[in-house]
């Protein structure tokens, strides 16, 4: 696709999403509190024959769909990768919560243009929530809870809650400015992946910073937390890249990204 991008084009790039996130949704939800057995990745990270089917079942909608765009996911190899539109997709972004039982995964759907996320989606099949962020337009949320997307206004760190999905996640040169950040705010959380990404976009909380993370883990966010009134950065301050760092900062005031950059600086 050598022309822009119309508004047309992305009506049906959410429609595709969608569809691929109902489908992944009709394969996990079985899964839940089945006891399923976890394999090891290359990496320590857990995978399960959900996360597996549930990328199928995304690949085969996108695919049919929109043939001529790539396909990038965490469990299986790219398709297209060439392609100006690629697709980024993690069935399960947070194995650990889906395998121990707690309904705080999500399955992530994003599209890039070029190395640009212009579409994301956070699905939270059990819990029937879910966020739809296309750049320049108003992230939507459906859900029982929650009421229409939108970051809450958040002036200081003093004031601000921080969540991060594990303390193990970061390396040692990692964690000493991340624990700056963790004190100059007032309470920090753990635990959350991908949904504490969708609560800051409801308001629920002001930053997030993460690293390690992998094209997967980020591509959806970026869409759903600006639609929202948020900034999503690395820990320079930088667009996400494909080929960055793995550095991730999430605010939901505009006004909290100076000073958690100046402290994540070190």
């Amino acid at each position: 696709m050598g022309r822009a991008v119309s508004s047309a084009d992305f009506d049906a790039f959410v429609a595709g999403a969608e569809a691929a996130a109902d489908v992944a949704g009709a394969v996990i939800r079985p899964f839940f509190r089945a006891g399923l057995a976890a394999e090891l990745k290359g990496d320590a990270s857990p995978v399960t024959i959900a996360d597996r089917s549930a990328e199928l079942a995304i690949r085969a909608v996108l695919g049919e769909r929109f043939p001529d765009h790539g396909l990038l996911g965490e469990e299986f190899p790219p398709v297209n990768p060439g392609a100006r539109l690629r697709w980024v997709l993690d069935p399960i972004d947070g194995t650990r919560a889906f395998i121990t039982g707690r309904p705080v995964f999500g399955t992530l759907i994003a599209l890039l243009d070029g190395d640009t996320p212009v579409l994301g989606v956070i699905d939270q099949c059990v819990t029937g929530e879910r966020w739809v962020g296309v750049a320049g337009r108003p992230t939507v949320f459906r859900g029982r809870f929650g009421g229409a997307a939108g970051a809450r206004p958040c002036a200081a760190l003093a004031e601000a809650e921080l969540s991060c999905t594990s303390p193990e996640m970061f390396t040692p040169a990692d964690a000493g400015p991340w624990q700056a950040l963790a004190s100059s705010c007032r309470r920090t959380s753990y635990g959350g992946d991908c949904y504490a990404y969708g609560l800051l976009a409801l308001g629920q909380i002001d930053v997030i910073a993460e690293s390690t993370m992998k094209l997967w883990d980020w591509a959806a966010l970026g869409p759903v937390i600006e639609g929202a009134g948020g900034r999503v950065t690395d820990w320079r301050g930088a667009a996400l890249r494909p080929d960055g760092d793995g550095r991730v900062l999430a605010v939901g005031d505009p006004r909290l990204l100076a000073p958690a950059l100046a402290l994540l600086a070190g």
